[in-house]
């Protein structure tokens, strides 16, 4: 079990006791791994796995938010560790654990563990180094969380992201795109965009209602540029999973895109994209899905 005792509202840290007990009472073995905050964590999960023989383990178990899960999957990947990932959901958006189902009490955990069900998930790779489970995203808005203070993000949860991303609205400026699939090529005024592998991300679940884990595509959804005062009724829209088809809305689905700057913004860092939370590479980017790659424990 990999935990983070920072995630979400920190209270994961005074429940550890009493995940570890459930997991013992049901007959495994836990091993635990404390994650730091100097971007380590990627590394000491791989060395843990290859140096501990945790290849047969029956699981491996991330406890946090979505950057939590983005480093332990990532480790997994790149050591080529085959033992099924199950999440528990202790972050603040708690996004691609939402859209497995992930239960958030120990019973339910136990007993999701015990019934086996893995579905080999796709994974995104992004220009050949970086893994996301969830999203890759870049523009306005998407990198909120690089900025939020973790007190604000553990007192307030989501609220936290949607208060940062209402100060960022006065500064909205289109950002030209040229999106490269594998089968079109697209030339786009943009506020932001998201490579999707579920149907949500940033605490908006139905971005892409109809996404699936294991269908080897992702969806591309991005927010042409329109007039700001329509941003509230574009987003009651996404809230009910009813945008895909709006004429503000750019949707596509591949198992490929490279994405580049027309004119590089003025802002660097509108440079960096953002990975499941996390700070991602530089554009331009290539995306490639990993189809049916990482075993993932769903209820």
């Amino acid at each position: 079990m990999v935990y983070n005792p920072a995630s979400g509202d920190a209270r994961f840290r005074e429940e550890l006791d009493e995940w570890v007990r459930g997991f013992q009472s049901a007959g495994y073995l836990v091993s635990l791994l404390r994650t730091e905050a100097d971007g380590s964590t990627c590394e000491r999960v791989g060395e843990a796995l290859s140096l501990g023989g945790f290849g047969e383990a029956d699981a491996v178990v991330a406890a946090g938010g979505d950057g939590t899960l983005n480093r332990v999957a990532n480790a997994l990947v790149r050591c080529g560790c085959r033992a099924p990932l199950a999440v528990i959901p202790a972050g603040t958006a708690n996004d691609f654990a939402r859209f497995i189902g992930a239960p958030g009490d120990v019973a339910a955990a136990c007993k999701a563990l015990a019934a086996r069900n893995v579905v080999c998930a796709d994974i995104g790779a992004v220009n050949g180094l970086h893994h996301f489970v969830n999203v890759c995203a870049a523009g306005m808005l998407t990198n909120i969380s690089h900025y939020i203070d973790q007190d604000l993000k553990n007192s307030l949860g989501k609220l936290a992201y949607y208060i940062k991303g209402l100060e960022q609205i006065p500064n909205f400026v289109p950002l030209r795109f040229k999106i490269t699939t594998a089968a079109e090529v697209f030339e786009e005024e943009l506020y932001f965009f998201f490579i999707l592998n579920s149907s949500g991300a940033g605490g908006f679940d139905k971005l892409s209602p109809g996404a699936k884990l294991d269908d080897g595509l992702f969806d591309f959804v991005g927010f042409r540029a329109f007039p700001i005062f329509e941003l509230p009724a574009l987003f009651l829209k996404v809230l009910a999973g009813d945008c895909l088809d709006d004429r503000r809305i750019l949707f596509v689905r591949d198992s490929f895109f490279r994405v580049e700057y027309l004119s590089p913004p003025g802002d660097k860092m509108m440079m960096i994209t953002d990975i499941d939370g996390e700070p991602g590479p530089q554009f331009p980017i290539e995306v490639h899905n990993m189809a049916r790659h990482l075993p993932i424990l769903t209820t």
